[in-house]
């Protein structure tokens, strides 16, 4: 078939990969910062997207490519005028200033529970219906001109297209806006208004193997997706896969054929890249849980807390840590604070609170597998993602705790390999060579896999331990 690229638009870069359609295999890549000035600002030109996209496709990377596919950043919202041009910054990230407009318009809606039934989650500070309430109340003015509304990867197929009339978006990038079910498969224009004051277009949601268009030059262009969705799309998770992601805060996301719809709102109910779907749980305590640790503990780095916590045992000799340290979202306690159970004289030394460390990071993450299988969804592997993933203590653990085969992957663009699969089974349809019912077969992620094994009765005794401690300091706070 030939060959295609995938264009990954990070938060802080654009990746770009050329891959073979038949095998996957990566031939080339680029790679270029965005020219933002200071750490990840809450508001960016989404032209510097398109300046690093140009730096990293530079010296030829793109030559002889057929098809395109975009995955970008998630949650930026791009305002634009009725003239397509953007009526400020688009905002990005967690962006906290929006907290008070979420809480906002969860009373507005009637509640957590109203909002996970229409869009199959609870707004939060980063989704785009946040943004827009923000928006209204904050901005008035750029409220009132704004007349279309997109995300990052609709705004750049939007871009490489030349602008069309069409405007386009996928399943996966519309279910994290706030204002399009995945349940139900259409938007709530209601949710729009209600958040910024009146009506705005919004993308046409085209299918997950289908073309956004074709360039000028005759190069096909991909629906594109979130950089959630087409991680997944690049690890080539299926059903009976989860993906347990360790950044400063945690999430576990599994593949399962129907949207769920969660009162409690601890789901949020994204689509996947290939009509499947991807509920998602976050906790907000992860890494961070590890690099506070190693701070108190007077360590300079994660790994030197990881040897440190092997020289403890499972269990940590008793000592229990409650990792809830900036709040916590799994479970719902928001003004909480972390905690130490289980001192004793034999206790107080830095291995057991070093390895309390690594284990109540993860049995956050168990709790939060938890909430899915509670729920139906079956978890028979799970990849587990972020350099802490590497650390010996967390491979030591996690398969225990989880109950299940873990697999680490080989470090790798996954989210821009994902957007080039993308592109091949877009390109394959196109010619007729393949079923949009099927994506291109690629081989999968390959990393190391750990078996919980004899351990996993050890496991089950930590988790437990874990638990009871839970309950009795948060009682009836957890609710699978």
């Amino acid at each position: 078939m030939g060959i295609v690229a995938g264009l990954d638009s990070a938060p802080d870069f654009t990746r770009i990969v050329v891959c073979d359609t038949d095998t996957g295999t990566v031939l080339r890549q680029g790679y270029a910062p965005h020219p933002v000035d200071g750490d990840r600002p809450a508001d960016v030109d989404p032209q510097a997207w398109l300046l690093s996209l140009g730096e990293a496709a530079g010296g030829g990377l793109l030559e002889g490519v057929q098809a395109i596919g975009v995955s970008a950043q998630q949650n930026a919202l791009v305002p634009l005028d009725a003239q397509g041009g953007t009526v400020r910054p688009a905002m990005v990230g967690g962006d906290k200033r929006a907290q008070v407009a979420a809480a906002d318009l969860i009373d507005a809606l009637g509640g957590r529970e109203a909002w996970a039934q229409a869009v199959g989650c609870v707004p939060q500070a980063a989704q785009p219906v946040t943004k827009l309430r923000w928006l209204a109340k904050n901005e008035p003015d750029a409220a009132l001109r704004t007349a279309m509304l997109m995300q990052a990867h609709d705004w750049l197929v939007w871009q490489l297209l030349g602008r069309p009339v069409r405007r386009t978006t996928d399943r996966g990038g519309a279910s994290g806006t706030g204002y399009w079910s995945a349940a139900t498969g259409s938007y709530r224009s209601d949710l729009v208004e209600l958040a910024l004051g009146h009506q705005a277009m919004l993308p046409e949601v085209i299918g997950p193997a289908d073309a956004a268009g074709t360039t000028p030059e005759g190069l096909l262009i991909s629906a594109g997706t979130g950089e959630t969705m087409s991680a997944a799309f690049g690890l080539g998770i299926g059903l009976g896969d989860a993906v347990v992601s360790l950044g400063a805060s945690g999430s576990v996301m599994a593949v399962h054929p129907e949207a769920l719809v969660d009162s409690t709102g601890m789901i949020t109910s994204l689509a996947d890249a290939t009509g499947m779907h991807l509920p998602v749980v976050t906790t907000l305590n992860a890494v961070r849980t590890l690099r506070g640790t190693a701070e108190l503990l007077g360590l300079p780095d994660l790994e030197s807390l990881s040897e440190l916590a092997m020289k403890s045992t499972p269990g940590a000799h008793g000592l229990v840590l409650l990792p809830y340290l900036e709040g916590e979202r799994t479970p719902n306690l928001p003004h909480t604070a972390g905690s130490i159970a289980g001192l004793r004289r034999e206790s107080m030394k830095g291995e057991h609170l070093a390895r309390a460390a690594f284990e109540g990071m993860l049995c956050g993450l168990a709790d939060a597998l938890d909430v899915l299988r509670g729920r139906g969804v079956e978890v028979r592997r799970i990849f587990l993602l972020g350099a802490a993933a590497e650390l010996p203590a967390v491979q030591a653990a996690a398969p225990m705790l989880f109950g299940a085969q873990v697999v680490v992957p080989q470090p790798a663009d996954y989210a821009a390999i994902g957007a080039a699969r993308q592109a091949a089974w877009a390109l394959g349809v196109s010619q007729g060579t393949l079923d949009p019912r099927n994506p291109p077969v690629w081989q999968g992620a390959s990393g190391q896999v750990l078996e919980p094994g004899d351990e996993l009765a050890v496991g089950q005794a930590v988790r437990q331990q874990f638990v009871s401690v839970r309950e009795q300091t948060h009682p009836g706070a957890f609710r699978p």
